[in-house]
């Protein structure tokens, strides 16, 4: 018995969204939580952030870049998902700050909607910064739009809205409006680099990690995180977490171990879907 694929589709170059039938996911999720999923008996478990949540279907979106994201952006509706786990994670932490920023890069822009949601609903003003290589990676916009009271968009190579980084209009928002919580959500370099601009205002600022995860639930210890000088891990202790305590240098080298792996597991994933003519078959 597996979980239905109701909804899929390509949001933006190599980033898909699935939306997945899970009750039991939809009813508990929280902003900020994340599920694990195993699309067969033979796949490998990948955490994702839990994007949107309609009814009993939970929305994940992902970037293409390995096997199992590969496969997965593969699955139409009516396919199954063999495993889904969640509402994983702590959700996160919301109360009446004022002004709150979220800040997304990239695929990690789906992560921000359900944020911004929350925050409205605990009585912020929300700012919405959302940045990607090119308008062809940026995803999610007028959903941002709907629910932010002001949102800034950036590429890196001006094809959409500001000639720029996410930072960049970080700093000016900051100098402007002095926000009183941000969050940051995107590639390790990006959020240690966006992170950055808070700290001299010593305004408080959150980050999601995505470090390599198995289990999801503190037991394999595969997701350690150093934050703060200790020991935390990412799958009970986070996903979210001060971004001025984190220590991405270590986390970015420990997201790199598995490259070489990863490279050779989606190359023969890719040369078993050319031989079977394409599309592979799941349920």
């Amino acid at each position: 018995m597996g979980y239905k694929v109701r909804m899929a589709g390509q949001l933006a170059e190599r980033i898909y969204q699935v939306w997945i039938e899970a009750p039991h996911v939809a009813r508990h999720a929280l902003a900020g939580q994340f599920l694990v999923i195993r699309i067969d008996e033979r796949g490998e478990r990948i955490p994702l952030t839990i994007s949107a949540v309609e009814g009993d279907l939970v929305r994940v979106i992902f970037m293409a870049v390995g096997k199992t994201t590969y496969q997965l952006a593969t699955l139409r509706p009516g396919d199954e998902i063999r495993d889904v786990v969640g509402p994983l994670g702590k959700p996160s932490e919301m109360a009446r700050y004022g002004h709150c920023v979220i800040v997304g890069g990239g695929a990690g822009i789906a992560c921000c909607p359900i944020i911004a949601r929350a925050a409205k609903a605990a009585g912020n003003r929300v700012t919405g910064i959302i940045g990607a290589r090119s308008s062809a990676f940026l995803i999610l916009e007028d959903e941002m739009r709907e629910v932010c009271d002001e949102l800034y968009v950036a590429t890196d190579d001006g094809s959409r809205g500001f000639h720029g980084f996410a930072a960049d209009v970080l700093k000016k928002v900051v100098t402007e409006k002095r926000p009183d919580r941000v969050w940051v959500i995107g590639p390790a370099i990006m959020m240690k680099v966006t992170s950055e601009v808070t700290r001299p205002a010593g305004i408080r600022t959150i980050v999601s990690l995505n470090p390599i995860m198995v289990d999801g639930t503190g037991m394999c210890g595969s997701c350690r995180v150093v934050v703060d000088g200790k020991t935390r891990f990412a799958c009970v202790d986070g996903p979210e977490f001060d971004a001025h305590l984190v220590d991405f240098d270590t986390l970015m080298m420990r997201q790199r171990m598995y490259l070489e792996e990863e490279k050779v597991a989606l190359e023969q994933f890719s040369s078993h879907t050319c031989a079977c003519g394409g599309r592979k078959s799941h349920g």
